[in-house]
């Protein structure tokens, strides 16, 4: 008797207890929070071709000032990574010009100097004493990084190549978290279609944010992200986003070449469009006193040759 008379209050003192938990608030509820979805425009594939045009046909040269940043371990980061920040003077010119300066800070020491007409690349180290030559349409990975550097990256991801009536493209839609894109695929013809290139709508501004190079059997061989896109303080009228915009420009970029081992931060502080550029700016000739590192155009070839004149 005593026993159940134990029990019973157990349970009472039990059920009583309950009742004042959910009564004081301690029961708690999960609530789950959605993010809102970000702002979408709509356009058609032709509106998104235009746009693109536009801009690439709008950019003829540029002169501009930039400040840069390697990931370790690769190719650019063995130059600069003694140094907290590297300001570097960045040329390009149609068709196929492009030179960057990069210079240490405060002292102004050159670091590196490259150039680029389209056919062949020249990179001057003058921390090594090294003057790399070799050809534009070899794309040949060495087994010493500083052979890799090709200074017509820089003008792939800033000069664009203007998409033709002919060519091929599709147009998807694509969203994660944070953004809502287009993504405009540009085919690569013959028997079997191959992707070429990749253009990467933000749907919030219909901004270029991404573009992505491809080369045969799908090899990603460029990925450029862009972004801060601003106005230029004198930009003409006819922009990329329409009749009555200003001309924009993305302040920040990143390059990455997978299959040459590096990725580079750019960020643009001083931009001039469509400026003109003598030809002897882009004139890099060696030191008489450097050494001439000719890059091989043989895939085969284990080592580069080198000699006293380039």
């Amino acid at each position: 008797m005593k026993r159940s008379i134990w029990w019973m209050a157990v349970a009472t003192l039990a059920v009583f207890s309950s009742g004042c938990a959910a009564g004081n608030g301690v029961t708690k509820k999960t609530e789950i929070h959605v993010a809102a979805r970000p702002v979408a425009r709509d356009a058609t594939r032709e509106e998104l071709l235009d746009r693109y045009n536009a801009f690439a046909s709008s950019v003829k040269s540029l002169s501009s000032t930039v400040e840069l940043k390697t990931t370790a371990g690769s190719q650019y980061s063995g130059l600069i990574q003694e140094y907290h920040e590297v300001k570097a003077f960045l040329l390009a010119a149609r068709p196929a010009d492009v030179r960057m300066v990069g210079q240490a800070p405060v002292i102004g020491k050159t670091i590196f100097d490259m150039a680029s007409d389209g056919k062949e690349f020249r990179v001057w180290l003058p921390t090594k004493n090294k003057f790399l030559v070799g050809e534009v349409a070899v794309e040949r990975n060495s087994e010493k990084p500083l052979e890799n550097l090709r200074p017509q990256h820089l003008l792939d991801a800033l000069l664009w190549t203007e998409i033709r009536k002919e060519e091929t493209t599709l147009l998807e839609e694509f969203n994660d978290d944070n953004a809502r894109y287009y993504v405009l695929t540009v085919l690569r013809g013959g028997y079997r279609p191959e992707i070429f290139r990749r253009i990467w709508f933000d749907r919030a501004n219909l901004d270029v944010v991404r573009l992505q190079s491809y080369g045969l059997k799908g090899v990603l061989l460029s990925d450029v992200h862009y972004s801060d896109w601003q106005p230029l303080a004198d930009s003409p009228a006819g922009a990329a986003s329409g009749a009555n915009a200003e001309q924009t420009f993305p302040r920040a970029m990143r390059i990455d070449r997978p299959h040459d081992d590096y990725r580079l931060d750019l960020q643009v502080t001083k931009i001039d469009l469509n400026v003109d550029l003598a030809a002897d700016r882009f004139r890099l000739t060696p030191p008489g006193n450097a050494e001439i590192v000719h890059v091989p155009s043989d895939a085969d070839s284990k080592q580069p040759t080198k000699s006293s004149h380039p």
